[in-house]
């Protein structure tokens, strides 16, 4: 499917399986709306699947891996070999992401969307559109044509593992430097300084905090990038792994399956997502609040309510997995508790 035939596809939520959802809660035995923000997300997803039997399914963790041009500016405390070793290590089941999903039930599958070396591994998606993006500071970090491609692979990926029985798609991702790209992308589409929307990444000092700033500041200023165009945002001062990611959250209103939220660079992806395709909002679930400045304020931008409050900032997915355990909970209540008709008491009626 090309990203105008995808776009063309995507359609909103279904308000009468979220209807039919939300009737089935309030028939539950126990205070109504009780279990909160994790009583919203299965009706969120009812609407996403189209059906109030709300099941999951197979549960899968697409980590697109790259790399970025940008850390030649000096900001980030490791080099960009640490993205091939970990998207290897996730191949092999050996990395935070793997050992989290273990415990939730869900498959994860690292995709080199552009990893700069060419890495090796059986559960590796061999997708690279180009080894790795230009230094943003010096022009476009990709062309739109490269940006474009990255999209479709993960709406692409999306309809192939739903084929395959998985349900439900957790954003992870492996970069070095992702954190600058994202925190340029955030600042150029809230119109926020760069000094606000960006963190230390992993572990910088005061002084490569000061170098980040000033390369995203001097990409958006030497690219320009329109605030209007998600796409040309994510082709500009974005990264494939990004841009892939972009690409499964619009996959998930093509194929009506809900698609988790991660960390700040998921949420960056998500931000310009809904800039391309508004419709994939509402296949989005917020599952955790980053620990990076502008955490919050981006899933604030895109009307979503997390449900963990962690302080995580370790990406990977991480944050997503930790999620699918509370979901699956909500839903255990969801579907084997009495309802008030079972035990023939009076239900809770909503009070002003």
């Amino acid at each position: 499917m090309t990203f105008d035939e995808a776009l063309a596809a995507a359609s909103p939520a279904d308000l009468q399986a979220r209807e039919a959802a939300k009737r089935h809660w309030d028939s539950v035995a126990k205070p109504l709306g009780s279990l909160g923000l994790l009583e919203s997300a299965v009706i969120d997803i009812a609407g996403m699947t189209g059906t109030s039997d709300v099941r999951l399914g197979r549960r899968a963790v697409i980590a697109m891996c790259a790399d970025n041009g940008v850390v030649e500016e000096g900001v980030t405390q490791t080099g960009q070999e640490v993205t091939a070793i970990v998207t290897e290590n996730m191949s092999r089941g050996d990395s935070s992401v793997c050992n989290m999903g273990r415990i939730a039930g869900a498959d994860v599958f690292p995709v080199d969307i552009g990893v700069a070396r060419p890495v090796a591994g059986e559960r590796i998606i061999q997708r690279n559109i180009r080894r790795g993006t230009r230094n943003m500071t010096k022009g476009p970090a990709m062309t739109r044509g490269e940006a474009v491609a990255a999209i479709e692979t993960g709406i692409e990926l999306v309809g192939e593992l739903k084929g395959q029985g998985y349900g439900i798609f957790a954003t992870g991702e492996m970069g070095i430097g992702n954190t600058t790209t994202s925190s340029a992308i955030v600042s150029v589409l809230l119109g926020v300084p760069a000094s606000k929307v960006t963190g230390r990444g992993a572990g910088l000092s005061s002084e490569g905090l000061t170098r980040k700033v000033d390369a995203i500041e001097r990409a958006v200023r030497l690219n320009a990038p329109d605030a209007d165009d998600g796409l040309d945002v994510l082709a500009k001062v974005g990264g494939l792994d990004i841009a892939g990611l972009a690409g499964v959250y619009i996959g998930g209103a093509v194929h009506h399956v809900p698609i988790l939220i991660d960390g700040f660079i998921s949420a960056a992806a998500a931000l310009a997502a809904a800039k391309i395709c508004p419709a994939c909002l509402d296949y989005m679930l917020a599952t955790h609040v980053s620990k990076e400045p502008a955490g919050r304020m981006v899933l604030d931008a895109l009307g979503k309510h997390p449900f963990i409050y962690a302080e995580m900032c370790l990406g990977e997915g991480t944050g997503a997995v930790a999620a699918i355990p509370m979901l699956d909970m909500a839903l255990a209540v969801y579907h084997n508790m009495s309802t008030f008709e079972d035990i023939k008491i009076e239900a809770y009626t909503p009070q002003k």
